[in-house]
């Protein structure tokens, strides 16, 4: 017994010496990393002046866009254009079967002599009201329905534009998708979402500019038409819908196209380009401040870019405060700073 217990006590001590001897190599990396010290060089910060441009991106599109989409259903008898035709107002697009339209022009040719000689007999009052009125009550009627028949057996376009698609062949069954869709293409249109904050900047007629990678040496002027009086709730932006003259079609329906607003003068932090730092496997961007000697990591969001300059927004940083510029890859929070020139 007192052997065991002898063996008992060794074991503790063991242990207690492996717990103390971890505790001491934790605190000696503690006290190493606490008096590390880097080389960097730091920046004071100041508010400039700048030209505020918000740069966002958009999807062109026409500015009308038709479904040529006949309300009665039957076979198609002729397609009169193709895809990428230009069609004008007014322009013949397809003729459907004509069966319904004839009976209904014929019976209204009946409707129309019946109805002269009714007019005929009632100036001579050889025929009541109620007679008359039920010939006119039909011949009205009749006339509607083959107006509205002659509108969707002879299809026509309602704008100027191009033909984007076509879904159909002569002789085929039209059912429900649209038989061609026509696009204005020599105005479009962009609907922008606008981050909320700008929202007292932003005015219908403002003048913007449109650019694409396509034409990357161009720009296109473009007009604030609407200013969408509501907030998105999930996004916090609001929308405008731009008015894009393109009289020479080099801008096409569906072009991704970044929209440049130009705001005004504003102050900002402007800081190079590389004193900011992303989180890796993240979006976060952060940079390290000098806090009386130490670093101090503080997140941050990146604003408007001026070639190796960038603006920075944060609510945790100030004018006066010293960010680093040089060294700032080596730095975690804490480490000891020496500042060189």
């Amino acid at each position: 017994m007192k052997m065991n217990k002898f063996k008992a006590i060794c074991l503790i001590a063991m242990a207690a010496g492996i717990v103390t001897s971890c505790g001491k190599k934790s605190e000696d990396n503690e006290n190493k990393d606490s008096v590390r010290v880097e080389q960097v060089k730091v920046t004071t910060l100041n508010k400039q002046e700048i030209n505020r441009i918000v740069d966002i991106s958009t999807t062109l599109d026409g500015w009308e866009t038709v479904n040529i989409a006949p309300t009665i259903q039957g076979h198609i008898e002729k397609l009169y254009v193709d895809v990428d035709s230009k069609v004008g107002a007014g322009q013949m697009l397809v003729k459907m079967d004509e069966t319904q339209y004839n009976n209904i022009k014929l019976a209204f040719a009946n409707l129309k002599i019946e109805f002269a000689r009714m007019e005929a007999l009632k100036k001579t009052g050889s025929v009541s009201q109620q007679a008359y009125d039920q010939v006119k009550l039909s011949y009205d009627q009749t006339k509607e329905q083959l107006d509205y028949l002659q509108k969707n057996t002879f299809v026509k376009s309602p704008i100027s534009g191009v033909v984007t698609e076509k879904n159909y062949e002569t002789g085929e069954l039209y059912a429900a998708r649209p038989i061609y869709v026509i696009k204005q293409v020599n105005v479009l249109k962009a609907i922008v979402g606008v981050p909320e904050g700008y929202l007292p900047r932003i005015k219908k007629g403002m003048q913007v500019t449109i650019s694409t990678d396509i034409y990357p040496d161009e720009t296109f002027p473009a007009t604030i038409d609407i200013v969408y009086p509501s907030i998105d709730e999930a996004t916090h932006s609001f929308n405008i819908k731009l008015r894009i003259n393109n009289p020479g079609n080099k801008l096409r329906p569906g072009m991704y196209a970044k929209t440049s607003l130009n705001l005004g003068k504003d102050n900002a932090i402007i800081v190079p380009y590389q004193s900011v730092l992303k989180l890796q496997g993240s979006d976060e961007r952060y940079v390290f401040v000098n806090d009386k000697g130490y670093a101090k990591r503080v997140t941050v969001k990146v604003g408007q870019r001026f070639d190796e300059m960038v603006e920075l927004i944060s609510d945790s940083l100030k004018e006066g405060d010293q960010i680093v510029t040089t060294g700032q890859g080596r730095l975690v929070k804490g480490v000891k700073l020496n500042i060189v020139k």
